[in-house]
């Protein structure tokens, strides 16, 4: 009783305590924790696997970098696209930039499938499933032009011949469209192209004042260059996809023949063709001038097919060109195909540089008809006797394609510096793994051997190729030391005994199935 009554008389102050918290509860208001800002650098938001959706959500039009530290064209493009963030950030636009780096946020690499260093890629409207690459733009103006012709119209409208000449002049070069319908499928197809080109400007025309004034009577693409009397014309017939029109004004865009430099490498590679011939030859070659007018002659009829390229032999800085397609002295003149998606290499079987011969070669290419032109060392009698196994051509698939062990390969360069000061930790991996039974470590020189592998990295680059498998490669594209390639072969070795348990578990399971199947028809 004694009890009950305490709690009879201490109740009501409980209760009135209660009400009393109840009303401050409600008086009181929720304080708003604002979320941190994503990490900026230089203008650019760093993005990682935590906070990418967050940064989809909040920002209309997201261009991403994905890069690797490491990568040479990654580091060139940096700086270009933070000054284009901070100046789009100046003029409180609603276009920001990020990067993700791809060596710590491999998950995000998986889910874009970035193959190559850097890559680019647009997210509009949060939209993760189809994001827009953005390809060859290398500059800060260009990044900004890129963008704004994503988001508004692709091509000035010119209303006038005045404007017109304003135009064509404001630039070294610049595109016109001359349509009767400024809605019709060759202009789609236009302002579609004008949004991959944002280094050139792009004009529309549909006055009818304006086509007589340039003697124009139908529709086609007028290319202006600065110092030409007369503009390259592009007509309805030559186009059938935006990326046929792209190779047409791309290839406008440089001489009939471009000569090989550090200042012309970036054009040529701009340039969405993948067939490239070159022409090794002296200028100061007697028959120079005669070779050079047949070179000529070739690409004028494989213009838009073929990129026609001129290297200097006597040119000092053209030197590691120079052993990439293992030209010598005793080559010269030498003309060479290099398709750039296979890697492949094919030789002019005909010695003479003739505008017959060239037309010949260069048909036979495009008609699948050439041979390539495969190169190969002899095969080191010491090859396999080190830790780092030594291939060359003529061993190199019958190692790596090995029934029972996965090879781990270095593709180099002997005169490239990072290959030769990552020599040592490669022998030192090579020791770790010389007495493993499942694991190879080898080397190749791709200077001097010729693999039909294609091929997106600069040297050294790296693949595993898994034992069993005639054509799947596992691209490496981590750090570069002792544990990171330790940790890499690891994780591929453990994920390939797991594949191989389920199927042979999946084997016995078919097998006791079909054992117990007449059992059961006996019974």
């Amino acid at each position: 009783m004694r009890t009950l009554w305490i709690f009879l008389l201490i109740l009501p102050r409980f209760c009135l305590l209660l009400t009393e918290d109840g009303k401050e509860a409600k008086a009181a208001k929720p304080k708003k924790h604002n979320r941190p800002k994503i990490k900026e650098e230089a203008n650019v938001l760093v993005l990682k696997s935590s906070n990418f959706a967050r940064a989809l959500q909040e920002n209309k039009y997201l261009l991403v970098k994905f890069y690797i530290a490491l990568s040479g064209p990654s580091q060139t493009i940096s700086e270009e696209f933070s000054k284009a963030a901070g100046q789009l950030i100046e003029r409180s636009s609603e276009i920001r930039f990020g990067k993700v780096d791809i060596t710590a946020e491999k998950d995000l690499g998986k889910e874009f499938n970035i193959q190559e260093f850097p890559t680019l890629k647009l997210f509009v409207n949060g939209d993760r499933k189809n994001p827009i690459d953005c390809k060859g733009v290398r500059s800060a103006p260009a990044f900004i032009t890129w963008m704004n012709r994503r988001i508004g119209p692709s091509a000035v409208l010119i209303n006038s011949t005045d404007q017109a000449q304003s135009f064509i002049h404001s630039e070294n070069m610049a595109v016109v469209g001359f349509f009767k319908d400024l809605l019709g499928e060759t202009a789609a197809l236009f302002y579609e192209a004008a949004k991959d080109v944002p280094e050139i400007p792009f004009g529309v025309v549909g006055s009818e004042d304006i086509f007589a004034n340039y003697g124009v009577i139908k529709n086609i693409i007028a290319v202006f260059k600065k110092g030409k009397p007369a503009y390259y014309e592009i007509s309805e017939e030559d186009i059938h996809s935006t990326l046929d029109l792209i190779r047409l004004i791309r290839t406008y865009n440089m001489d009939l023949v471009t000569e090989y430099n550090l200042e012309t490498s970036v054009t040529i590679f701009d340039v969405p063709i993948d067939n490239h011939i070159l022409l090794f030859a002296a200028k100061s070659s007697e028959t120079f001038s005669t070779i050079y007018e047949n070179y000529e002659s070739a690409a004028v009829e494989f213009r838009g097919k073929i990129v026609f390229v001129f290297v200097d032999t006597e040119e000092t800085r053209n030197g590691r060109i120079f052993e990439y397609f293992r030209i010598t002295e005793v080559d010269v003149p030498a003309i060479r195909i290099l398709n750039l998606t296979s890697d492949v290499k094919y030789r002019m079987p005909a010695d003479d540089v003739t505008f017959e011969n060239l037309r010949s070669f260069c048909q036979d290419y495009l008609d699948g008809k050439a041979k390539p032109k495969l190169d190969s060392e002899e095969i080191p009698e010491d090859w396999d006797k080190g830790p780092v196994k030594v291939l060359v051509g003529k061993n190199f698939n019958k190692v790596a394609f090995s029934k029972s062990k996965s090879t781990f390969v270095m593709f180099y360069a002997p005169w490239s510096r990072e290959c030769n000061e990552l020599f040592p930790v490669w022998e030192e991996l090579g020791r770790k793994y010389d007495q493993h039974e499942n694991i190879t470590i080898a080397k190749i020189d791709c200077a001097a051997n010729d693999i039909q592998l294609m091929v997106l990295d600069r040297y050294p680059y790296f693949r595993l190729f898994p034992a069993g498998s005639e054509t799947q490669t596992i691209r490496y594209t981590g750090e570069r030391t002792l544990e990171a390639f330790s940790e890499f072969l690891e994780k591929e070795s453990k994920a390939r005994d797991e594949e191989e348990k389920k199927s042979r578990s999946s084997t016995e399971d078919l097998g006791n199935e079909q054992q117990e199947k007449p059992q059961k028809e006996e019974l």
